[in-house]
């Protein structure tokens, strides 16, 4: 062993514990890897900082802002609603929340496409009266099996791209995972949704951001626009798509005249509706029925400059100033650039209209806003904010142009006509042109600390294969696999892929085991393609542990898994992967 070879040693052996022990963060890690890298000069001066140039580091921070600005848009959230509300059967709800996010995956970053489907399982598994924890290992490992589905599905699939491209010239092209991912991922739905019945049902998690501190109801007013769903509906009608946790407490109409409306009620297009529910059951009836919260959208048009507009819940402080006056006698709008979209008072209905009704201590608010000023503004105001829930009340539904975009690239990329890097980056630029999301949101959706890592871990992984480190760990494998057919040799690179993610993140599996799976197929005489996909499968594939994928880590809380839960239904669904896994890489890429 040379000392170059001995560093590079070193160096993994350094990143599995920090990895495993969970002491440090893993961009910290990643960053401490690259330093000690370059500091032993086996990653060369002029190649230190070249992981960040990378265009898979394009791609990943692209996809996520694409991914925010679909999940903004509220159109698979509330397809997805419409087709829950139809049945209380476990299976099928696990099923139909499980093969949502599946798919998904394939066209988005995977942990995007969980962060959509979160909410709505949560939701499902309350109305259910059934524990969420029934619903969010399924949905995780959904996501995970998903995004095997594509190139940009899932970070391993991109990463062993670059290797491909730093093996033979050329990287995997969008649909070359298809063949594998998808019929994989069918089996895997089909057994997700039974499989849940391996979950432990007495599981309570952590409360979600909706739920963290007690608000009965807020209440709001909305006209009914000629385009509302609702116009020429019944108040019945109405509550029933809220699912019970919206109320109309009365309708003004006839040039301000309120009445209180019995089931039977007419809604018309020009009413006023005073709506009481939770924030998120009130977003959910205004973006599916059109109609238009009062004082909503309405802020940014009173600035030259397109700042964020955002929404906050604050309460009004004992000693506020406004304490006695009303939105219209502040002219909040106008001295603040606020409106106040609805109001809570500890479940009290407010029989005056919102913009005339006196603030009292303790009345909790949604306030939308300048991004910039809502801070001094609730100041002025005497308001304390509350913990952010990333309220979307207020904000308009984007429609289709999201998923159109995304789309249109993908047609794209798939003829060839662009790069995978060019276009989703084409395509995140537009969203945010087009003000589909704002700059902030954009940013935001980035995942800052994966991109830090997977920069730092590229030249390291680099490091590896051109100090021969990674050939060593080859020849030892080769020894083992030379005595095997070839499907249990690819198999053997899929499993030990598997088994290590859990202690090493899921791209540094990648950036380690691909040179080694390479060296291993040209050492036996095969091409490497297929045990590059045996590498990108097995580290997407960790089911086992809460550590290897994020999207695992992000139920667990929520869920009330403990460790050990996650083998209950990981395990088996892991021995289908490898094998599964293995027959079709085997079919669809040649091993000679």
């Amino acid at each position: 062993m040379t000392l170059p070879q001995g560093e590079a040693f070193a160096i993994l052996g350094l990143m599995l514990v920090l990895f495993a022990s969970d002491k440090l963060r893993y961009d910290l890690v990643g960053g401490l890897a690259l330093i000690a890298a370059a500091l032993t000069g086996i990653v060369p001066p002029d190649k230190v900082f070249e992981g960040f140039s990378n265009p898979v580091i394009i791609i990943i921070a692209s996809v996520l802002v694409l991914s925010r600005a679909i999940a903004i848009s509220g159109v698979v959230e509330g397809l997805i609603r419409r087709i829950l509300g139809s049945t209380q059967n476990t299976s099928i709800q696990v099923g139909v929340l499980t093969a949502s996010v599946a798919g998904l995956s394939a066209f988005m970053k995977n942990v995007g496409t969980l962060g959509i489907f979160m909410p709505i399982a949560i939701q499902t598994a309350e109305r259910s009266k059934r524990p969420a924890s029934l619903y969010l290992m399924p949905l995780a490992f959904g996501s995970l099996v998903g995004g095997t589905m594509t190139l940009i599905g899932t970070g391993p699939n991109l990463l062993i791209s670059t290797v491909r491209q730093e093996l033979e010239g050329k990287p995997f092209r969008l649909f070359d995972f298809t063949p594998v991912g998808l019929p994989l991922t069918i089996v895997g739905v089909v057994f997700l949704s039974v499989g849940w019945r391996l979950i432990p049902k007495n599981r309570r998690g952590t409360q979600p951001a909706e739920q963290q501190f007690s608000i009965d109801t807020y209440t709001s007013e909305a006209t009914v626009p000629e385009s509302s769903t609702l116009a020429g509906k019944t108040v019945q009608d109405l509550e029933e798509l809220g699912e019970g946790g919206v109320t109309v407490t009365s309708i003004i109409r006839d040039d301000g005249k309120r009445y209180i409306p019995n089931a039977l009620s007419l809604i018309i297009s020009g009413n006023t509706l005073v709506l009481q529910g939770d924030p998120v059951a009130l977003k959910s009836l205004i973006d599916e029925t059109g109609l238009e919260l009062h004082g909503a959208g309405q802020i940014s048009k009173s600035r030259s400059k397109d700042d964020a507009v955002e929404n906050v819940e604050a309460i009004v402080a004992a000693d506020s100033p406004i304490i006695g006056q009303s939105q219209s006698s502040l002219h909040l709008r106008r001295r603040f650039e606020a409106s106040v979209l609805a109001i809570s008072r500890g479940g009290q209905a407010i029989h005056t209209r919102i913009p005339a009704t006196k603030f009292e201590a303790g009345d909790i608010l949604v306030i939308q806003g300048q991004h910039d000023r809502l801070p001094d503004t609730l100041s002025q105001l005497g308001c304390l904010p509350l913990a952010d829930r990333s309220l979307g009340l207020g904000n308009k539904r984007l429609g289709l142009l999201p998923l159109a975009i995304l789309v249109v690239v993908m047609v794209l990329i798939a003829v060839r006509a662009v790069s995978a890097d060019v276009g989703f980056f084409t395509a995140a630029v537009l969203v945010v042109l087009l003000k589909l999301i704002s700059p902030k949101q954009a940013y935001e959706a980035i995942d800052w600390p994966v991109i830090v890592m997977l920069g730092s871990l590229i030249p390291v992984g680099e490091a590896l294969k051109l100090t021969g480190a990674s050939g060593l760990i080859a020849e030892g494998m080769t020894r083992v696999a030379a005595h095997l057919p070839d499907s249990l040799a690819l198999g053997l690179v899929l499993i030990v892929s598997m088994l290590v993610t859990p202690f090493l993140h899921h791209a540094a599996a990648v950036l380690v085991m691909g040179p080694v799976a390479a060296t291993l197929a040209h050492n036996l005489g095969y091409q490497p393609d297929p045990f590059l996909m045996a590498v990108a499968l097995g580290a997407s594939s960790d089911f086992l542990s809460p550590i290897g994928h994020q999207n695992n880590a992000l139920v667990m809380g929520p869920g009330g898994y403990r460790f050990s839960d996650y083998w209950r239904l990981g395990l088996p669904l892991s021995i289908m992967v490898a094998v599964l896994g293995t027959i079709l890489i085997r079919m669809a890429w040649p091993m000679h």
